[in-house]
């Protein structure tokens, strides 16, 4: 197995990567897993993996062509798994099995969705910057995305640094955010792109929960800026305020020097931490179909009590 971080000269090459620069930042961003059959990892490659992902935070597995089963699979050597309650669709008409979000188009029968469907239409809050399961009470630890069928063009997958972007701010900024605590809720981040569709149950299901602006990697000790779209208030600060800071926040944190732009090959496996990084899908062709899996690895603790 080799290890290839994105901002070496033979993954520029290779234009798996359009953009990185947070190398100046001095902190590494992004790798290339090569030589690696995810099904038949041992137990010294998951430790090398979970070694990587401590430095480099996103890690890109090329030609892992593989099924539901074995991502799964491959995903619990991670630690316990989160089950999809954050898709809208967890009916008898839902398309894959709960331990699988459906990062799609398509509907139970394979089909794509029309424009005005209402899953597709939640599943567009996707390409806003956010962190996975940011809404629940104990968030992600690592994501595991699957491209099963992907567009002819766009619908690529853009990464941001929240560890550079944290150490890019100045005291003064950083001593403001430090001790700040946020609302993060699935309501608000649908709600930016006017999507209130919700049942009752779903309100409730994704009523607001609490994190800290601030986090800190258990590992690394490295701190981060733990944004997401799904913040909509701060504790304490009026709304239309707080939302302008979280604004202002994710426009510093995803300028071009933190950020790095994935463009996916059919059966590139995409691995990245939560617990430092954003992410947000790219537009394409709505009408071609573009099916994605993600696993994810449940986060150890909460953050805030």
């Amino acid at each position: 197995m080799k290890i290839t971080p994105l901002n070496s000269s033979e993954n520029r090459a290779s234009n798996t990567v359009s953009s990185t620069s947070v190398a100046q930042s001095g902190i590494d961003f992004g790798a290339v897993v090569t030589g690696l059959d995810i099904a038949h990892a041992t137990d010294a490659d998951i430790s090398a993996i979970e070694n990587a992902m401590d430095c480099y935070a996103v890690l890109v597995f090329r030609n892992q062509k593989i099924t539901d089963a074995q991502q799964y699979e491959f995903s619990s050597r991670f630690g316990a798994m989160e089950q999809a309650t954050g898709d809208i669709n967890q009916s008898k008409n839902r398309r894959l099995a709960m331990d699988i979000n459906d990062i799609s188009n398509l509907d139970r029968s394979g089909k794509v969705r029309a424009r005005d469907d209402r899953a597709r239409l939640f599943g567009l809050g996707n390409m806003l910057w956010h962190s996975d399961s940011s809404f629940k009470t104990v968030p992600a630890k690592y994501s595991l995305l699957s491209a099963r069928v992907i567009p002819a063009a766009g619908g690529n997958t853009e990464f941001a640094d929240m560890r550079a972007a944290w150490v890019a701010l100045d005291r003064a900024q950083q001593h403001e955010c430090l001790n700040l605590v946020c609302e993060h809720s699935q309501l608000y981040s649908r709600g930016i792109l006017g999507f209130e569709d919700f049942t009752n149950d779903e309100r409730t299901k994704w009523s607001p929960v609490l994190q800290p602006l601030v986090r800190q990697h258990p590992v690394t000790e490295a701190k981060s800026l733990f944004l997401s779209s799904h913040i909509g208030a701060i504790v304490n600060w009026p709304v239309p305020e707080a939302r302008l800071f979280i604004r202002d926040l994710t426009e510093h944190a995803t300028q071009s020097e933190f950020v790095f732009t994935h463009t996916w090959n059919q059966w590139d496996l995409v691995m990245w931490d939560n617990r430092v990084t954003m992410h947000r899908a790219r537009r394409y062709d709505h009408t071609q179909p573009r099916d994605l899996h993600r696993t994810t690895v449940a986060g150890d603790t909460t953050l805030y009590s």
